[in-house]
């Protein structure tokens, strides 16, 4: 073969890759024009009404799985869900208080369903949240009515909150009340000779305990039925309120099960009924048909009704409109483990957490930042990286409240001791002030089936921790006062932020757990609350009047999610299309891309439409082309 024919052969392989990838190019985007432009056509062609809702239409608060802070699907990610099918698993508290917010001054909406079917749960401080959103809704005199089969202690609370409460005749309601076990496996560990290296400080500090005892310890059982005893407590009361009924007999229900299940023969259905947790046993055609009544008749011999995330992508203009002002208080979202680094969302990362802090600090609009915590800590290092870039927001003039969610203990406490003000619902998991080291070895296990480990090395310190050799009584004595270092340095930070004395701290400390109201009693929370109260101490705080806005201060998208964004911006920009993302409220989109990839795309088509327009001259002639649940 000759030179030249090498060079034709190479030409003509990278040219049809470079025609593929062009013909891949146009088919991405040409799919994604396509399926706009249908919903353009359908947006269009379906409904006169301006909005699309009429008269009458029921909303049907339907949350899928469990109710998080934040999702940790990116908008790639949720955009590939929905084209394969994918079912949600996560429900963001703040889409269902935006859903009821919004709501209650809809006049298009005339009710509410609570649908508890495929909501598996939400944690016992969110409940708090929820139920003032439901009882400012309330005070429009529209009518919630909820249904569903089978109910679990948090599906049954997001029933509760309703006028009535329907249940499938096959259904049940079950108040088991709330515990917490776990396997322990010292026994196990011991049979296959694994080393067990644990330096801890705090007696109530059981997180590793599984690894070395076969029990519950009588400390961490003390501790662990102190908490939950108040979680419990503050359940049944919240139910009972919402019920009309005394806590003594939802107590006494909850405790008889067996008994008044028995009384039922077995029906739980009936049961439920019987004891009065339900209003009535109704089978689903017949919920539709009493729906129709309440409401109003669709076409499909139904009732009007529309889904929680349809109605947020209809009116996804007007809560983007709340949030344009230049006076605004900046919530930064931080749930999920706290780990070193960049992380994805649903992970504290020390890069990435502290990433948002500074974007909220260089950010002229927002005057203050919320941090909302749900988080049972991790790495003490990336907690303290986390703490200070607080305190350097702190000192940079713009007051730092934070507001704990479920759960904010260990390093979650840890990175909410140094805010101005530390927020916590009554039923909020905190405190766990405490720090311990983990660090199994294998090297009895091994030498079991003839392997062994040997070497030499500089120090006594070379290779000392492998986990295939024993930890020497040195290093075990150095990792100890390792670990007693940082808890010294976690109760004294603890001292310095909340006025406390080291002994003060000390004897509310030792990795004991608390609830949000039992750590205000001990001092370690401010106020007790919903977020939305702690936003508005946080804009009080920055001198704010009524006018101001909150708006989350959300990651970066992607380079690869932004080229996705800014494309399909461009090509309704293109086709004249943005105007009409406008004007019929997210219709062309929202039928089939999620609410994150909506939100951004907005964005990217106001960011465009204001480039374009600063650049007009003159007249222009333009082209439309984990806590307990």
């Amino acid at each position: 073969m000759t030179q030249t024919q090498s060079r034709n052969i190479v030409f003509r392989i990278v040219s049809g890759f470079w025609r593929g990838l062009t013909a891949l190019r146009m088919a991405v985007f040409n799919l994604i024009f396509l399926a706009i432009l249908v919903g353009v056509v359908i947006a269009m062609l379906g409904d006169d009404d301006e909005d699309g809702l009429e008269s009458g239409t029921t909303l049907i608060l339907n949350p899928k799985g469990v109710v998080v802070e934040q999702s940790n699907l990116t908008p790639v990610d949720e955009v590939l869900n929905e084209a394969l099918g994918e079912t949600e698993t996560q429900t963001e508290l703040r889409d269902l208080v935006a859903a009821l917010e919004h709501a209650k001054d809809d006049d298009k909406i005339s009710q509410v369903l609570i649908s508890t079917d495929g909501f598996v749960g939400m944690g016992a401080g969110m409940m708090l949240e929820v139920s003032e959103a439901v009882a400012a809704f309330k005070r429009s005199d529209k009518r919630i009515i909820a249904y569903g089969a089978n109910m679990s202690a948090s599906q049954y609370f997001l029933a509760s909150l309703a006028d009535e409460v329907w249940l499938d005749p096959e259904g049940a309601v079950l108040l088991q009340g709330y515990g917490r076990y776990r396997q322990y496996f010292a026994d196990a560990l011991d049979k296959l000779d694994v080393d067990v290296n644990l330096f801890r400080v705090g007696e109530y500090k059981s997180a590793m305990e599984p690894y070395i005892l076969n029990e519950q310890s009588s400390e961490d059982r003390e501790a662990a039925l102190f908490y939950l005893s108040d979680l419990w407590q503050r359940y049944i009361e919240m139910v009972a309120q919402n019920r009309g009924m005394t806590v003594d007999v939802l107590d006494d229900i909850a405790m008889n099960l067996a008994e008044y299940v028995d009384q039922a023969e077995g029906d739980l259905a009936q049961m439920a009924l019987d004891r009065g947790l339900v209003d009535r046993l109704i089978a689903r055609p017949q919920m539709r048909s009493e729906m129709i009544q309440l409401g109003e008749p669709d076409d499909n011999d139904s009732y009007l009704n529309i889904g929680m995330n349809k109605y947020l992508s209809r009116v996804r203009n007007d809560l983007m409109d709340m949030q344009d002002s230049e006076d605004k208080v900046g919530i930064i979202v931080a749930e999920g483990p706290i780990t070193e680094g960049d992380q994805p969302l649903g992970v504290i990362g020390s890069e990435s957490t502290s990433r948002l802090i500074r974007q909220a600090a260089q950010d002229d609009d927002i005057k203050a930042v919320v941090l909302r915590i749900n988080s049972g800590g991790g790495s003490a290092f990336a907690s303290e990286v986390i703490r200070k870039e607080l305190m350097a927001l702190k000192a940079a003039g713009k007051p730092v409240v934070v507001s704990m969610s479920n759960v904010a203990a260990s390093g979650g406490y840890w990175i909410a001791m140094g805010a101005d003000e530390v927020w916590a619902y009554p039923s909020t998991i905190t405190g766990s002030i405490g720090i311990f080291g983990f660090f199994p070895t294998f090297q009895d296990t091994l030498a079991n089936v003839g392997v062994y480990t040997d070497g030499v090395g500089t120090t006594p310190y070379a290779d000392a921790l492998r986990p295939d050799r024993a930890v020497s009584d040195e290093v075990s004595s150095m990792l100890q006062n390792i670990i007693e270092f940082g808890y010294e340095e976690f109760i004294g930070l603890v001292g310095e932020h909340r006025n406390m004395t080291r002994d003060g701290v000390d004897a509310v400390a030792q990795g004991r757990v608390w609830t949000g109201q039992q750590a205000q009693e001990r001092g370690l929370v401010d106020q007790l609350g919903t977020l939305q109260r702690a936003v508005a101490s946080a804009a009080r705080q920055a001198g704010l009047g009524d006018e101001f806005s909150v708006s989350y201060v959300e990651p970066k998208l992607s380079q690869f999610e932004q080229f996705i964004v800014q494309w399909s911006a461009k090509a309704m920009r293109a086709a004249g299309l943005d105007t009409v993302m406008s004007t019929v409220g997210s219709n062309p989109l929202t039928q089939w891309l999620p609410q994150t990839f909506q939100w951004r795309l907005i964005q990217e088509l106001n960011r465009i439409h204001q480039a374009t327009e600063a650049g007009r001259r003159g007249v222009m002639a333009h082209c439309l082309c984990e806590a307990p649940m």
